[in-house]
């Protein structure tokens, strides 16, 4: 991947993050040093020593992602879809739902992952997801439930592309019984 690219969407992502965001992602970032966290001013700062320990990446986006979202900041894993998008040829706005379904279905996601556990290879075959691709991300993340649920959910988009929707996603929990869970969603949605 371009590491220009990769460069500039962390620096948009930096550019938007708060005093406050960035101390709460110092804090969970013990493994760079408490030395070198203590001159970290700045989101960017801070991303180049993920960098520097090759903990971000890239091709490796994962434990930004994971930040973003444990700060409460999942309206700027957008900038991160927007350049991992462009960086596998994809058109930007053919491939994925518009921006406010992207952030219901990303809002609707983490509750998913929160509350749906083993059940999550039943949501995705009435998601319309083959047995086989259950089986790569059961491969893929075989360790952790809440990335196989992560995974589930992203393989989805990239399947129904602009045509996602929060509400499919809602039919899919209510039709395996996981009805608490959609209504969670629901009460989440109606919050934001």
């Amino acid at each position: 991947m371009d590491n220009r690219r990769f460069r500039t969407m962390l620096l948009a992502i930096s550019d938007k993050l708060t005093e406050d965001n960035v101390r709460s992602l110092k804090f969970l970032c013990p493994e760079v040093g408490k030395k070198k966290l203590e001159k970290v001013n700045k989101g960017i700062d801070l991303f180049e020593c993920l960098i520097e320990r090759a903990a971000v990446a890239a091709d490796d986006t994962e434990l930004l992602r994971k930040h973003l979202r444990q700060i409460g900041q999942t309206v700027l894993l957008n900038i991160i879809e927007e350049y991992e998008r462009g960086a596998t040829g994809s058109p930007p706005d053919v491939t994925l739902p518009d921006a406010k379904e992207r952030e219901k279905i990303n809002i609707a996601t983490e509750v998913i992952v929160e509350r749906l556990g083993r059940k999550w290879r039943q949501v995705g075959r009435k998601l319309g997801l083959q047995d086989t691709q259950l089986d790569g991300i059961q491969e893929k993340h075989s360790r952790d439930l809440e990335e196989q649920v992560r995974e589930l959910i992203r393989q989805w988009m990239k399947m129904r592309r602009e045509d996602a929707r929060v509400e499919d996603l809602l039919k899919a929990l209510r039709d395996c019984r996981q009805n608490l869970t959609a209504d969670l969603v629901e009460k989440e949605l109606g919050a934001h």
